[in-house]
């Protein structure tokens, strides 16, 4: 989709943590010893709360086989050179919207939006099923703009599980929409209540948040579900994980029974198809999901000793290779004490988590987007929906709860056109 990505020039045979010449810049790691059978994946259920206290092991990551932390990436196959039947000119956009696709270099759609967009701009409902990082917020934002420039009383609902996903579909969603009357707004927890009603009670297009806001501001009667035409719920399977089911249900039964209903998930389990048996009207169903892992991304381990992991993680961003790291640490505590570390060792760094007032959030989100900061530390509220292109490298301090949150913490590197890299730290 893009004509001008960058690949990393890291080397995509160099293997980490081997004793045979597994040198990266000076350390050495420690290998060998006897790799875990490929057994058991997961270690049971996600601890309820998701915070653990300081020093506290974590009981579930330990029984992820490390060993599915290590997987080379597959050949590189650009975008441009997939096979896809469409082109963006087939689709008869208005020409404002199909010279704004064009100016941010898009030259042929990914297969998810080839597949989808023909059958949105024709009002069905879609159930589509993809790997992260495979344009689908363009896959449904594109046929809706152009929806609404047939028909500007159009009134559109997204909602997304994290404020940190709503913000970027609201800004994709403004980056394809320069010179057009269509009008956005947020409606997400942690920001200021009273300027989303002001920007709501304007009469907003689009209306795009996480589903605890957007549910208070229907009871305050700021959002007329009555009006709402087209719903679309970005990925479904994390916000049912999180918590959200009955909000949605909430939401979903107060639009009219007459809308087209969009559901965008990589996975389908029980929750996720009682959902689409109650909301969806004869969907079109479109999977262009191959795999659990990016085939993208270059995955190993870094054996070392857990009072040993700052100094190992120092030495590490001190390559040149590693030129833009989102690091993941388990809880919000470990999360201020690496990223103050590093600040002490003088990098260029800051943290994203729960606790960080959302002003916060989003100026560091911009500032590590613009490559102002070199490494952003975060939660896990970070794995999904981040999606900034250049990510070079992802490094997991602490080892995720399950493997399905590990697929998304190393689904933030190797997106787009690019190659990209992630070092689990085992101990």
């Amino acid at each position: 989709m893009y004509n001008n990505s960058k690949r990393s020039s890291f080397g995509s045979q160099r293997r980490y943590g081997q004793s045979s010449g597994g040198h990266f810049g000076g350390p050495s790691f420690k290998s060998g010893q006897q790799r875990p059978s490929a057994g058991s994946r997961f270690g049971g259920g996600r601890p309820n709360g998701g915070g653990r206290g300081r020093g506290r092991a974590n009981a579930f990551s330990k029984h992820i086989d490390p060993s599915l932390f290590i997987k080379k990436a597959e050949e590189f196959v650009k975008i441009e050179e997939t096979n896809t039947i469409h082109n963006f000119s087939d689709f008869n956009f208005h020409s404002v919207l199909y010279d704004n696709i064009t100016a941010k270099g898009y030259i042929k759609p990914t297969p998810i939006q080839d597949q989808t967009i023909e059958h949105i701009l024709k009002g069905r409902d879609i159930l589509g099923i993809a790997n992260t990082g495979t344009g689908k917020t363009a896959a449904f934002a594109l046929p809706l703009i152009n929806q609404i420039l047939d028909n500007p009383k159009k009134m559109i609902l997204i909602m997304a599980p994290t404020r940190e996903l709503a913000t970027q579909i609201k800004q994709e969603i403004r980056s394809f929409t320069f010179g057009m009357k269509v009008f956005v707004a947020l409606a997400i927890g942690g920001s200021f209540i009273r300027e989303q009603i002001i920007d709501i009670k304007r009469g907003p297009h689009f209306i795009i948040g996480t589903p605890g806001r957007i549910k208070d501001l229907g009871e305050r009667r700021v959002i007329d579900f009555s009006k709402i035409d087209t719903i679309v719920l970005d990925e479904v399977d994390r916000m049912l994980d999180m918590g959200f089911i009955e909000d949605i249900k909430s939401i979903l039964g107060r639009v009219p029974a007459q809308r087209q209903t969009l559901f965008f998930s990589a996975t389908v389990d029980r929750k996720v198809e009682g959902l689409i048996d109650t909301f969806l009207t004869n969907p079109v169903k479109i999977s262009v999901k191959t795999q659990d892992s990016s085939s993208h991304v270059e995955q190993n381990v870094i054996r070392v000793d857990r009072h040993a992991k700052q100094d190992m993680l120092g030495k590490l961003l001190s390559q040149e290779e590693l030129k833009k790291v989102l690091i993941f640490g388990a809880t919000k505590r470990m999360v201020e004490e690496i990223t103050i570390t590093l600040i002490q060792k003088g990098f260029s760094a800051d943290s994203i988590h729960g606790d960080k007032p959302q002003h916060k959030r989003q100026r560091v989100m911009k500032m590590f987007k613009e490559s102002q900061l070199r490494i952003l530390v975060a939660t896990d509220v970070a794995a999904r929906g981040l999606d900034i292109a250049d990510i070079t490298h992802v490094i997991n301090y602490d080892i995720p709860n399950n493997y399905e949150d590990y697929i998304h913490r190393i689904g933030r590197t190797g997106r787009g056109n690019s190659k990209g890299f992630s070092l689990t730290f085992v101990s």
